[in-house]
């Protein structure tokens, strides 16, 4: 490993600089302003990269090859002024040599769908093909001249298709590097702090993150374990990186799969601020377990919400259509003997009143709801909407956690386009996420809760699945 300093007026014409010395493989080891602007003089700023030894000699070989293209540009020239001259043999051409002509052609659009990897409709030959090992002036008989011809032209073109190869090679590497030179200035605009600094080749994903919402202490960590952790050859690749900064944030979020087969019963309340679809959320759930699963449960639903107008007429036309048995609880005296008269249900959902995180006084009245029965295990949902802001939902979940949370739900996912917000709680909190609510179909609009599907929102955008 060598080390190279390069001087600049930003760090941008000092990256640029040792990039044209060393290629894009450069790492960039530490950037500072040895020189401040001022009105005399331009600011002065001194990078250090450091370069394998065997990366220098892939330069030179690199340099060497760049010598070679230019070669190969020349002789696309020449093929194609040949190409013209045999397009004008063939409209002078006799008759009797229009054959020889046009298959000469066919034989130079199959070496072109060879090296596009597109199949032509043309017949194979019947003849076997020769393989010839000089190049020595071929003497064809007449009866002979029209298949010999096109052998001696591959023969011929052999080195120019090779060449023509590493052309498309080259040319596949373009998108990469068009990205590169879009982020060249990345490191004058960059993220700088506390000794962090975003290389240009992650402007793309940084970006996407930071646009999504996602809280800059939560990101800033995220991309200092990407860049420890990646390896040094997935840096060359956009797509790579990508692909790595996908599988980090896989790590970052945590989901609980259903478990509908344990055959003890499960009580389930769902809890959460105003507005965020908890009755619709709980509609959806009974309609799940006792309908859409590959087992019918039995499915009970206790009501706590009578402070508002139409909640209990909702789930009574939900339970109704689905024949299941509700009940409506306004103290928590009754709460345990709804609950003991629902005992032989598999699924017991309890829909509680929508309570601001401010309200002190509603979260302690669903607390004595939790804790009146020490015997019965409750398993309470925390609902909160995809589309609130990070510091609002960091405050829910705070006054919510007297409650002792066990996973969360997320709702309203069709209804935002940032989903940064959402990782940094689930992140911060280390709940699990149960469901997801994508839209407002009930029973269809709910999926089980999974990272890869939340990674998909957050750096594809919203996309609703076929359930």
């Amino acid at each position: 490993m060598k080390l190279f300093t390069y001087n600049g007026e930003t760090p941008a014409e000092a990256l640029r600089v040792a990039q044209q010395k060393h290629g894009e493989e450069a790492l960039v080891v530490s950037t500072k302003e040895i020189r401040k602007r001022s009105l005399t003089q331009p600011a002065l700023y001194e990078i250090v990269i450091a370069v394998d030894d065997e990366k220098v000699q892939l330069k030179k070989e690199e340099e060497s090859l760049s010598q070679k293209s230019n070669k190969v540009a020349e002789r696309l020239e020449e093929i194609a002024q040949k190409e013209r001259e045999r397009r004008k043999t063939l409209l002078q051409a006799p008759q009797g040599k229009l054959d020889d002509v046009s298959l000469q052609l066919s034989d130079a659009v199959r070496q072109i769908s060879k090296i596009a990897n597109v199949s032509t409709a043309q017949p194979p030959k019947k003849e076997p093909q020769r393989v010839m090992h000089e190049a020595t002036p071929a003497v064809s008989s007449p009866s002979s001249g029209a298949s010999s011809h096109p052998r001696v032209m591959e023969s011929a073109s052999r080195e120019d298709v090779k060449e023509l190869k590493l052309i498309k090679s080259e040319i596949d590497k373009l998108n990469d590097k068009i990205k590169l030179i879009q982020n060249m200035f990345w490191e004058e605009k960059g993220p700088k702090r506390e000794g962090l600094i975003i290389p240009h080749e992650f402007a793309e994903i940084y970006r996407i993150a930071k646009s999504s919402g996602m809280h800059r202490d939560h990101l800033d960590k995220i991309m200092q374990l990407t860049l420890e952790l990646m390896p040094v050859k997935m840096r060359e690749n956009s797509i790579l990186i990508k692909r790595y900064f996908r599988e980090v944030l896989r790590k970052m979020v945590y989901c609980r799969q259903e478990n509908l087969e344990s055959g003890a019963r499960k009580i389930v309340m769902l809890v959460g601020p105003t507005g965020v679809g908890k009755t619709t959320t709980l509609a959806k759930l009974a309609a799940r377990y006792s309908r859409m699963m590959s087992k019918n449960y039995k499915v009970g639903i206790i009501t706590l919400d009578t402070y508002r107008i139409g909640a209990v007429d909702q789930l009574m036309f939900y339970a109704k259509k689905m024949k299941l048995s509700i009940d409506t609880v306004v103290d928590p005296t009754e709460f345990v003997g709804a609950i003991n008269s629902l005992k032989y249900c598999d699924y017991i959902l309890i829909d509680t009143v929508g309570s601001s995180q401010h309200d002190k006084q509603k979260i302690d009245m669903l607390r004595s709801y939790v804790n009146s029965d020490p015997h019965c295990s409750i398993d309470v949902s925390l609902v909160v909407s995809s589309t609130t802001k990070y510091e609002d939902l960091r405050d829910i979940y705070h006054t919510f956690s007297v409650l002792n949370v066990d996973t969360l739900i997320l709702t309203k996912l069709d209804e935002t386009r940032g989903f940064g917000n959402v990782f940094s709680l689930i992140h911060e909190t280390k709940k699990p996420v149960s469901y997801l609510s994508i839209g407002q179909e009930v029973p269809t609009d709910l999926i089980v809760g999974t990272s890869e599907y939340l990674v998909d929102c957050l750096l594809d955008g919203f996309k609703k699945v076929d359930r």
